[in-house]
């Protein structure tokens, strides 16, 4: 199994302390962002390779940083140089699989997320299911529903559809940025971008997918962290306690 990180983002909302340095290198206590993802996940034992897809801005940050690391990581590289030219979070993940020619199930996690929680119950509970899954949390706020990925699930947890920052919500159910496919399912990113999927968020390939193959969502069993600011991510570096197994 191949786990993918997307990190080819260039938060500028965090400038100026993102403007030369890359958001999910930024240390919560004593780790970098993808530190604490990287070594949740392989706890579980079932990874074989981590893909960390950059832009070419910081892409000597990421593979500075590979080499100190004792897991496997490629660093792809996207040739993107600003957040105009930016790929978007789906021709990204392709990029990365057509680069290294991946063929594999895979885990899909945005790179800059702090969790409270271990990412390992989200991969068993989709090997118990055998499909490719989401996960999801409730959120009152319409508000925010608005600016995220929303999605409508049935009494099994199938998910029905998810809708990127929808004019109307369908549900209260947000789904953050973490995925797992198997693999003849990611083999279908080609046809979706062709069919008109959305590039740029990665919860609209998704929303084409859930057309097209079964797929579940799990509730979240915990906090998600977003570090949207230099207020939020100097708060979340002095409150943060780390993961509950």
């Amino acid at each position: 199994m191949k786990c993918l990180l997307l990190a080819a983002g260039y938060a500028t909302r965090l400038y100026p302390l993102t403007e030369n340095f890359p958001k999910p290198l930024l240390k919560v206590k004593d780790k970098t962002i993808l530190d604490w993802l990287i070594d949740d996940i392989d706890s579980l034992g079932i990874i074989d390779e981590y893909v960390v897809i950059s832009n070419h801005k910081f892409v000597e940050h990421f593979n500075n940083w590979s080499k100190e690391k004792s897991v496997k990581i490629s660093v792809v590289d996207d040739m993107t140089t600003s957040n105009e030219n930016r790929l978007g979070a789906v021709m990204d993940i392709k990029f990365a699989i057509d680069s290294l020619s991946l063929d594999d199930d895979m885990i899909i996690l945005a790179g800059d997320n702090v969790l409270d929680f271990s990412l390992t119950h989200f991969i068993k509970y989709a090997l118990e299911k055998n499909a490719s899954c989401v996960m999801r949390y409730f959120e009152k706020d319409e508000k925010r529903l608005k600016k995220c990925g929303v999605a409508e699930i049935d009494a099994s947890d199938r998910l029905i559809s998810l809708e990127e920052k929808p004019e109307v919500p369908k549900s209260n159910w947000c789904t953050p940025p973490f995925y797992f496919y198997k693999k003849e399912d990611i083999k279908l990113i080609n046809r979706a971008i062709s069919d008109g999927c959305g590039v740029d968020a990665p919860g609209s390939l998704v929303g084409w997918m859930c057309k097209h193959t079964a797929m579940f969502s799990m509730e979240m069993p915990g906090n998600r962290f977003d570090i949207g600011s230099l207020e939020s991510y100097n708060e979340i570096k002095n409150t943060y306690k780390g993961i509950i197994k």
